[in-house]
């Protein structure tokens, strides 16, 4: 006879370290890594855990599978929207979303080397301190299976591997402000939202579009507000704006708030700019 399980079984599960990335929105982030990109992160191992003597052997792998914990969400739901695709829902065990019943994420990276409990890594779509819950060794005969059927995934992949439909562009304030932000505090998301936009500039709540009363249309791109117009397939940026309201900007160092210092500059430098938005 098989036991019933337990009313409320529960599992406890540890981090054994953390990863450093560039990347510290969710909009930095890639839906999947980029191959063929050159990065080096690195997964700091927790100390005292023998883990040191639990990574031998694995320097000779190529690829290595991170299994990790989406710690920003705290919430799940059983039909998600990809941010891949049409405004279309889709049972979100058929998907990669961050919203799941037990937040578990699982990524395959390049292996570069392991200094002690230091591993370095190549491209991956982890936000920085991303806790990482295993390792475990990419093994190519057990692992891919090139010719499986990818279900409705298949049908978006044709999507995109199409040239993009849209044209953007930018105004020259836009052009001014994306310009500074690169050059005096290394923010630059400017190639993600056009990724974006050249293939769906449409509203889509995933991809954080929506239409403003104004007309205008944004998207948010992590610490920061995009606008844009659409005439047939030409999207024109015509400014960004900081994402964060004064009361979290100037309330002192917050953690929370990425990019805080360099939002408060740039709400000082565009102080007489009026921002075309209905947010509040």
């Amino acid at each position: 006879m098989i036991n019933p399980p337990p009313e409320d079984p529960q599992l406890l599960v540890r981090p054994i370290g953390f990863i450093r990335t560039a990347m510290r929105t969710k909009f930095d982030s890639p839906h999947q890594p980029k191959q063929g990109a050159e990065e080096r992160n690195i997964i700091q191992l927790i100390p005292g855990l023998d883990l040191q003597t639990a990574v031998r052997d694995l320097a000779g792998f190529d690829r290595i599978w991170l299994i990790w914990w989406f710690h920003r969400n705290s919430t799940w739901k059983p039909l998600v929207l990809p941010p891949r695709g049409g405004a279309h829902r889709r049972g979100v065990l058929a998907t990669r979303s961050p919203h799941r019943p037990n937040p578990i994420g699982i990524t395959s990276v390049p292996l570069i080397e392991i200094d002690k409990l230091n591993i370095v890594v190549g491209n991956t779509d982890l936000v920085d301190g991303t806790p990482i819950l295993d390792i475990k060794p990419y093994i190519p005969s057990v692992d891919a299976f090139p010719d499986a059927s990818q279900g409705w995934i298949d049908e978006v992949e044709e999507t995109l591997n199409s040239a993009p439909q849209y044209h953007v562009t930018y105004s020259s304030l836009a052009t001014e402000q994306l310009a500074w932000l690169r050059s005096e505090w290394k923010v630059d998301f400017a190639p993600r939202a056009s990724e974006l936009l050249a293939r769906d500039p449409s509203v889509h709540r995933t991809r954080r579009i929506r239409r403003l009363s104004s007309g205008l249309f944004m998207m948010g791109c992590g610490a920061w507000r995009l606008f844009f117009t659409v005439s047939g397939t030409v999207v024109e940026v015509s400014h960004i704006t900081q994402g964060y309201p004064d009361r979290l900007l100037m309330n002192g160092r917050n953690d929370t708030v990425p990019d805080q210092e360099a939002q408060i500059s740039f709400r000082t430098r565009w102080s007489n700019f009026a921002v075309l938005s209905d947010e509040k």
